[in-house]
């Protein structure tokens, strides 16, 4: 494999949320998948659940993505048949992040890159994790965004992010935030999903597809 094969591998788009609220987090994404400068998917699933109260959005290499959510959301239920305890979101974000740490140290001709935002509820309360592709962790008290747009959408949560923000206008400020990549990140497209965790669980609340086709 030469360079320019390996880069049209591992370069990969996407933008995704996570946004901490007084009352809950919400965890955004959109819809496409690219592989170089190709839309391999216009429906793309990025928030995965794990357990009833947590999830993750998922970018980079989506088989070492999706690979690495089916393994911990195994071992959180494994955990559970085993001491009748649900995991803890930190102890579900740790080792995820010990899972991506391996993942991207092992050779392989195809570079296994993938980056994580984890939130949930639990008995310390709503959090949100970044689990970096190089398998560092880093805990959130307010906003984050990964992916090529994210640059785009972090502008927009820099500026109308409030402390202590409801669910409600988080969801809201969640679909700004994406829409302000979609506009401009070519990588970035096709809809949005956005999620909610709150004391109830996880939920998805909005989903939105967009097409653009020519009507005849």
């Amino acid at each position: 494999m030469n360079n320019n094969e390996e880069i049209k591998y591992v370069k990969t788009g996407t933008t995704t949320i996570g946004i901490v609220c007084k009352d809950g987090i919400v965890l955004a994404a959109d819809k496409r998948a690219t592989a170089g400068y190709l839309v391999s998917d216009k429906k793309a699933d990025k928030i995965h659940k794990i357990n009833d109260r947590i999830a993750v959005t998922m970018a980079g290499t989506v088989s070492d993505a999706q690979l690495l959510i089916r393994v911990v959301r195994a071992e959180a239920k494994l955990k559970e048949i085993k001491t009748y305890q649900e995991i803890k979101v930190e102890e579900a974000a740790n080792l995820l992040a010990r899972l991506v740490y391996s993942n991207i140290r092992k050779y392989s001709t195809i570079p296994g890159i993938a980056h994580f935002i984890m939130g949930g509820v639990d008995k310390e309360g709503f959090q949100l994790y970044d689990i970096y592709p190089d398998g560092s962790i880093l805990k959130y008290d307010d906003y984050l965004s990964s992916g090529s747009g994210s640059t785009f959408a972090l502008g927009v949560l820099e500026t109308l992010y409030k402390k202590n923000m409801s669910v409600k206008d988080g969801v809201q400020l969640a679909v700004k935030a994406i829409n302000a990549a979609l506009q401009r990140d070519i990588a970035t497209g096709n809809g949005i999903d956005i999620f909610t965790i709150t004391k109830k669980g996880v939920e998805k609340v909005f989903n939105q597809s967009i097409e653009n086709k020519i009507k005849n």
